[in-house]
């Protein structure tokens, strides 16, 4: 039976209404779940209909939902330490709000940062893979600022390398295709709107190739989607197993476009598992139980 941990991000979100309301409707049996959060908290969002193994992290602030503070940005942390701290097989995240987090002196730029930090070993590396069904998105960077994305070569293939160990461990998929988009627009015009994919994704896919991985030479990102989205939405296979996209946006753009309320946010290259709903704190509707618990349920799913 695996264990789950689930955090409930920041008491001031929705992170615990969306984690009450997924239980209450999932209710699987083939799981020990343990909730890492606090009774007050979770009463003052709802009841669960089950007795969960719960642990107690303490929040003695008043909630004060759609609010970002420093106690609500360190109870989340906290969370999130005890989490790694048990060692489950899994951890499933609700949302945390970044600026909490700063308040409260950690700077860390998503969950994703402080799982790196604190469970990578022995060279591993925190990666960004987005799932919605099967439409899936790799990131090959992660959370900075667009003036700061920069790839080389050896990153590229190290990257897609692990990947493809992850598919043919996780889903079961001995030879996945994958779709790598261009870093430029219209990949660079041969080098008339940027070098990238000539000094960097080229090369990196011509040595992946070698490698025997089955993956494109770089794709124009504007149009690669559509026949994605088509699939997706008349529930057809996909034309690839995994697309790669250069920075955050490039690739999330279009899966939360076409997934929104069902992308689940996934962290991989490490001992574990890490998911969560593919949304952020949604500070204006916390409190107003008008939050959707179809990314909490997708996220939970995914490691069951």
């Amino acid at each position: 039976m695996n264990k789950i941990a689930i955090t409930t991000g920041d008491p001031n979100g929705i992170g615990a209404e969306i984690t009450i309301k997924a239980l209450n409707k999932l209710k699987d049996e083939n799981a020990h779940i343990i909730i890492i959060s606090n009774k007050k908290v979770l009463d003052f969002y709802g009841k669960l209909d089950r007795n969960y193994e719960i642990i107690e992290i303490p929040y003695n602030t008043e909630i004060t939902p759609g609010k970002a503070t420093a106690e609500s940005g360190e109870f989340a942390y906290q969370c999130i330490m005890k989490a790694i701290e048990i060692k489950p097989d899994a951890i499933v995240t609700a949302p945390i709000a970044k600026n909490a987090l700063y308040m409260a002196g950690h700077k860390f730029n998503g969950h994703t940062e402080i799982f790196q930090k604190y469970l990578a070993h022995d060279g591993q590396k925190a990666e960004m893979l987005f799932i919605a069904k099967d439409f899936r998105v790799l990131l090959l960077t992660r959370h900075c600022a667009l003036k700061d994305v920069i790839l080389d070569k050896d990153t590229v293939i190290e990257k897609i390398t692990k990947l493809q160990e992850f598919f043919n461990e996780k889903f079961g998929i001995a030879a996945p295709k994958f779709a790598l988009c261009g870093f430029n627009p219209h990949s660079g015009e041969d080098g008339i709107l940027g070098m990238e994919e000539l000094e960097i994704l080229n090369p990196a896919v011509k040595a992946l190739r070698s490698k025997g991985i089955n993956i494109t030479y770089p794709l124009p990102a504007d149009t690669l989607f559509i026949e994605a989205a088509k699939c997706y939405f008349s529930n057809k296979s996909l034309p690839y197993d995994c697309y790669i996209a250069n920075y955050h946006d490039q690739g999330l753009i279009p899966i939360k476009t076409v997934a929104g309320d069902e992308t689940v946010n996934m962290t991989i290259g490490l001992d574990i598992i890490r998911t969560s709903p593919g949304h952020g704190t949604a500070f204006d509707i916390a409190g107003k139980n008008l939050a959707r618990e179809d990314g909490m349920i997708s996220a939970i799913n995914a490691v069951l």
